[in-house]
C-alpha cells in the first residue's frame, strides 16, 4: 500500500487568483470573437461546413421518433442499429454496426456517399458517435434519432 507525506507540495491547494479570472474572461471573449468571425455570410465556415447559430453542425441531422415513423412507412434508406451491447432494435433495421467499430466498417455503408442513412442507439449517444464518424468519412445524407429508441 502506497502512503502519501503530509507535506508533499503535489496535494496542497493552491489559493485562487481573484485577478486572473478577468484576464480568462477578456481571453474567453477573444477566443469567441475569432471563432465567430470564421463564419461566412452565407452562413458556411470557411472550410465549407455548415453552421448552425455559429457553431459547426456534426454532420448529420437529428430526428424524432414521429418523423421515423413516418420515414419507415416508404423506407428508402440504410437503417443502421449502432448500440451496444445488444438491448433491442427498431423493426426493419438493416444493420448492427458497434458504434466504437464505425470507422471499420465504412465498407458496409453504400458507395453513394449522398445515400440516406438512419443511425440509432438506444438512448442516442453512441449513434452521434457513429453519425458523426460517418460524416467525418463523406457521408452527406446522416439522420440520428434523438432519444434513441427510447425516446
Amino acid at each position: 500500500m502506497m502512503r502519501l507525506a503530509r507535506n508533499n507540495r503535489a496535494t496542497r491547494s493552491s489559493p485562487t487568483r481573484p485577478a486572473a479570472v478577468p484576464v480568462l474572461a477578456a481571453l474567453v471573449l477573444l477566443l469567441a470573437g475569432v471563432l465567430t468571425s470564421c463564419a461566412g455570410d452565407d452562413g458556411t465556415s470557411t472550410n465549407g461546413t455548415e453552421t448552425t447559430n455559429g457553431t459547426e453542425s456534426p454532420g448529420y441531422t437529428d430526428i424524432g421518433p414521429d418523423e421515423l415513423a413516418g420515414m419507415l412507412e416508404n423506407k428508402g434508406f440504410l437503417f443502421i442499429n449502432v448500440h451496444i451491447p445488444y438491448e433491442g432494435e427498431i423493426p426493419l433495421t438493416d444493420l448492427f454496426i458497434p458504434y466504437d467499430e464505425a470507422a471499420g466498417h465504412v465498407d458496409q455503408l453504400p458507395d453513394d456517399k449522398d445515400a440516406k442513412i438512419v443511425v440509432y442507439c438506444q438512448s442516442d449517444h453512441m449513434s452521434r458517435i457513429a453519425a458523426a464518424v460517418w460524416a467525418e468519412e463523406g457521408y452527406t445524407n446522416l439522420y440520428n434519432l434523438d432519444g434513441g429508441f427510447v425516446a
